[in-house]
């Protein structure tokens, strides 16, 4: 056996366990209030509560494993999903850890690179956590009305810096991407309830089968 391929085995049942473990420790509080103090909503809220999330980030379950997988590998998506902020903070993270290492996404080699990636930034942001707790709030009131604005721009920020990143290597997905993305907002625009979850789900997927396809043409095109 590859030390790789003992790499993953090893990470995957850790990952599942943590995994495992992440879940209880998420229903831990809301049993707690439940059972020991008493206080429930009821069935009814709970799933009312429940589809409403689904309707909004339910696309996500689907959509974000298969998007991130060729950056990040097996272990990436156990430490990302476990840890939390994904989009704006670990996979900017592992892409610029990609970057930097030369490793191509897609390869055992670029996957080690994306998992080291996040595995920094959990601690950068473990660290900076623990700032913001003790500090934070104090800095945060006293910063003047411009900059405070300015930090809503943060996160899209990070999405049109990684999606350039990619888009540069192959301008004609990163155009069918906007396109497809743009129209499907207009789309969703116009349905009863705005299912914004839709916009992600065709938006990722169509992409996904649009780059496949200049691919294909590409090594046709070599080996004609």
């Amino acid at each position: 056996m590859k030390v790789y391929d003992k790499y993953i085995k090893d990470i995957t049942k850790i990952g599942r366990f943590t995994m495992l473990l992440g879940l209880v420790v998420s229903f831990l509080p809301p049993l707690v209030m439940t059972l020991v103090f008493g206080f429930n909503p009821g069935l009814g809220a709970i799933l009312a509560g429940a589809i409403s999330q689904i309707s909004v980030s339910g696309a996500f379950y689907f959509s974000e494993p298969i998007s991130y997988f060729p950056i990040v590998g097996r272990a990436g998506l156990y430490m990302g999903f476990l840890s939390g902020n994904l989009v704006n903070m670990r996979i900017p993270a592992a892409v610029s850890a990609l970057e930097g290492s030369g490793y191509k996404s897609g390869t055992d080699e670029g996957a080690i690179m994306g998992t080291i990636g996040i595995g920094v930034s959990i601690w950068v942001g473990i660290i900076f956590l623990l700032l913001s707790v003790f500090a934070g709030q104090t800095l945060l009131a006293n910063l003047p009305e411009s900059i405070s604005r300015m930090l809503s721009l943060i996160i899209p920020a990070l999405f049109g810096g990684v999606f350039a990143q990619f888009a540069l290597k192959s301008p004609k997905s990163g155009i069918f991407a906007l396109t497809i993305a743009f129209v499907m907002t207009k789309i969703v625009d116009i349905i009863p309830g705005k299912p914004s979850f839709i916009v992600t789900l065709v938006s990722v997927f169509a992409t996904i089968a649009f780059a496949k396809r200049q691919l294909i043409r590409k090594i046709d095109n070599k080996e004609a």
